[in-house]
């Protein structure tokens, strides 16, 4: 049995490649011996180059910036971005490098559709069915330097999915997906180098990767809904932040109970005064609990409304606002505790100690709400329990200095909330 092998090497004698030159027509020229299944890997710069993607840009950060559609991560001036074609990569692949001076490259406008036309422009000029991927160099998360990975592709299998096979030892294949496209980019760029003059190369003896399919490279992409990573770290703090929104309606799917206690682990980072820790998260996991603290927390609201001389229709209403609690498949009530805190004796002082520890309470609770927004958990925070705290340690079998500061309904929201009217960060600043 003949071991599987194939061959690579780059096509020479290219020249330089100017905006409007028929690129399939300058590779024809070079006499490259293509024959069918054979895979040309072409580097996106000359392709950019024939087709004019050649702008002039004093400021490349301008240019970046064109070509932004998302920024991923940042640091210092380095930009991590999603650029018009969808791809991530650093500076949204504007390339100021083998271009003259006060130009830059930006990437073909649609790659996959370069790798057809030059695919299509090869079988006419010499009769030959190939296929086609347009490269570019591109960094990896959590890998150190550069590799070519595959931005365009035509008549070629990006993908083989193994999925439903069995490895050489019959065990089951459940999550293998190869990133062929990939793979061969990278093996071309073994051979054409980066500085080496050699934007083509040829991989043979592989023809079961080319094939008149409808794949491209856009498969390549991983959705934002698959993707893990999508964002940097601050960039995920912001969007976290960004995305916290009250959720009043919530489906019943089961509450990951690991996740809010990733959650408290987070709440619980909150500045504090006097190296002091007062945060306590009672975690309400049985309906049972839930139920039977809402039980009598609606009684107490019932007693207070109707000693204000409330209507029966106007407690009735009041009392509905607990349903966001009620329908919730889990809830948390966050507390107080004032140990380590400092007694004066003097009213003005003690009344401020009280507050810097109550301040610190709500940076604990707004750590947990947007923890749990990164958690993909909706919540809604409603101060009810601050209104009956006697009744709550009671139900909780709570210490007596453990002060009740509302309660989160957690659980995952039945609808995509409300938009958030826009808010200038101006109306709230004042400069001194």
């Amino acid at each position: 049995m003949t071991s599987p092998s194939y061959t690579v090497w780059a096509l020479p004698g290219l020249g330089e490649v100017r905006p409007g030159d028929n690129l399939a027509k300058l590779i024809a020229a070079t006499t490259p011996g293509l024959v069918d299944g054979d895979v040309l890997l072409v580097t996106s710069k000359i392709v950019s180059k024939a087709e004019g993607r050649v702008v002039e840009a004093a400021d490349r950060e301008a240019a970046i910036d064109a070509e932004t559609v998302r920024v991923v991560a940042r640091r210092g001036t380095l930009r991590i971005v999603e650029n018009r074609q969808g791809i991530v990569m650093a500076a949204a692949g504007v390339d100021a490098s083998n271009t003259p001076a006060g130009t830059v490259l930006l990437l073909p406008e649609d790659p996959d559709a370069s790798a057809r036309a030059l695919r299509d422009g090869l079988r006419d000029e010499l009769g030959v069915t190939v296929g086609v991927i347009v490269t570019d160099t591109s960094g990896r998360p959590w890998r150190t330097g550069l590799t070519d990975v595959a931005i365009g592709a035509a008549g070629v299998r990006v993908l083989d999915d193994l999925r439903g096979g069995t490895d050489t030892y019959g065990n089951p294949l459940s999550a293998t997906v190869v990133a062929t496209a990939d793979e061969l980019a990278a093996a071309g760029d073994l051979v054409k180098g980066k500085a080496n003059g050699l934007p083509v190369a040829v991989v043979r003896g592989l023809p079961h990767v080319v094939a008149d399919v409808d794949e491209n490279a856009r498969t390549l992409v991983r959705s934002g809904a698959d993707d893990m990573f999508r964002l940097g770290t601050s960039e995920a703090i912001r969007e976290a932040v960004a995305q916290r929104r009250t959720v009043r309606e919530f489906t019943d799917e089961p509450v990951d109970g690991g996740a809010v206690r990733r959650a408290v682990a987070a709440a619980v980072t909150a500045p504090a005064p006097h190296h002091t820790t007062p945060w306590r998260f009672v975690l309400l996991e049985s309906a049972k609990s839930r139920q039977r603290l809402l039980d009598a927390m609606r009684d107490a609201w019932i007693a207070d409304l109707r000693r204000d001389g409330k209507s029966e229709e106007s407690v009735a209403k009041r009392v509905r606002r607990g349903d966001v609690l009620r329908n919730a498949p889990y809830l948390v009530v966050p507390c107080l505790v004032m140990e380590g805190s400092h007694h004066y004796g003097d009213e003005r002082r003690d009344t401020a100690e009280r507050e810097m520890f109550v301040v610190a309470a709500g940076a604990g609770v707004q750590n947990f709400l947007v923890a749990l927004a990164g958690e993909r958990l909706g919540s809604a925070w409603v101060s009810s329990t601050m209104f009956c705290r006697e009744v709550v340690r009671e139900v909780l079998d709570l210490p007596a200095s453990w002060d009740p500061m509302g309660a989160v309904a957690v659980g995952h929201a039945a609808s995509r909330p409300r938009e958030r009217a826009a808010r200038e960060a101006s109306a709230f600043i004042e400069v001194r």
